[in-house]
């Protein structure tokens, strides 16, 4: 009888270490190929520049057409797609676990619709600046989730309750987003249309100090915070259980993840499904049980930055990022939606 319960404990040390092995080999294949790509963007585009000449011009040496091509346009653009994606992968992850349900993520509970309203009355009806533009998106998301949250607030949290208003606030801000649009003058429709539909393009640098300073503060507190949120995922009286407090880590991590979408949208727009995908696809790579939140993220800036290259290099018009991840993300949502109703989640 002990040499089975040694057995059966040396068996779950080793499936332990080995899911930690996997886990860490593919977090490192995904942070090498982010970095791959990151080069990849500063290399090409109308001209591609050598490995040797984009170290200089981002050390300050003026070299004709390099510098203004690298530092003005390529780097700041690079940098948009690492952190957004980041961004959204990771919140999303964050969103999809602790409501326990695949479908709980910012696109599609409102929060990404309330920055974009914010936005697009601000291009359309004010014509403020780009920074007004930014500041107005940030506030507008972080309200929206406010107001959610008050309208879901009862004797205690109600997953359901919240992804069901989260669902009809979409859908009244994207009401007011299309009237906007419809009432504004024409010139000013292109602009709103390619901030909707998610772009890198003409993103300057003075713009991502804020989305930078969220996600630089926002990852270690959410990544300390990964083993409550995975216990968070078996419910709230397990979790309580087991010692975590509910409130407490929700409230933590939804002001974090919520931070980090509305910074992220603010700067590059509402790109569609890197948080709905990133979450799922990182939980099958990694062989989790349970999604991890810096995988996830880092997965989301590979797809975003992968799909920006795609997008811009791939074919003879050039489309914005949200366009590439809207093609990959929406036959997902259809599996994952047949998948749901034939396993009964529906």
């Amino acid at each position: 009888m002990n040499l089975m319960k040694k057995e059966t404990i040396t068996l779950l040390i080793n499936g332990k270490k080995q899911r930690a092995r996997r886990f860490w080999l593919v977090t490192l294949f995904l942070g090498i190929g982010a970095l791959f790509l990151c080069c990849a963007m500063l290399m090409m585009g109308n001209t591609i520049y050598p490995p040797e000449i984009i170290l200089r011009a981002l050390l300050g040496e003026e070299i004709q057409g390099a510098s203004y091509a690298v530092n003005t346009i390529r780097f700041p653009r690079m940098l948009s797609g690492l952190f957004a994606g980041f961004a959204f992968g990771l919140a999303g992850s964050v969103f999809q676990t602790m409501l326990r349900n695949p479908l709980a993520n910012p696109n599609i509970i409102g929060i990404t619709s309330g920055s974009s309203a914010g936005a697009v009355a601000c291009i359309v009806l004010l014509h403020t600046s780009s920074t007004t533009v930014y500041l107005v998106s940030i506030a507008a998301g972080l309200g929206t989730t406010l107001v959610m949250f008050a309208l879901a607030k009862g004797r205690r949290f109600s997953t359901s309750k919240l992804i069901l208003i989260g669902i009809g606030v979409q859908a009244m801000l994207n009401a007011v987003v299309s009237y906007i649009l419809e009432a504004g003058a024409e010139q000013d429709i292109a602009t709103a249309m390619r901030w909707l539909s998610g772009s890198l393009n003409g993103v300057r640098l003075s713009e991502l100090y804020l989305l930078l300073a969220a996600v630089l503060i926002t990852t270690p507190v959410i990544l300390v915070f990964s083993r409550q949120l995975a216990m968070l995922e078996l419910g709230e009286e397990w979790a309580a259980g087991l010692g975590v407090s509910p409130d407490r880590v929700r409230f933590i991590l939804m002001t974090g993840s919520v931070l980090l979408i509305a910074t992220a949208t603010a700067a590059t727009g509402p790109i569609a499904f890197v948080s709905f995908l990133a979450g799922p696809i990182a939980k099958r790579l990694t062989g989790h049980g349970t999604a991890s939140p810096l995988a996830s993220g880092l997965f989301g800036a590979v797809l975003v930055l992968l799909s920006d290259l795609v997008g811009q290099f791939a074919f003879e018009l050039r489309f914005p990022v949200g366009v590439i991840t809207g093609i990959l993300g929406a036959p997902y949502l259809l599996f994952l939606l047949v998948r749901m109703n034939k396993s009964g989640e529906l």
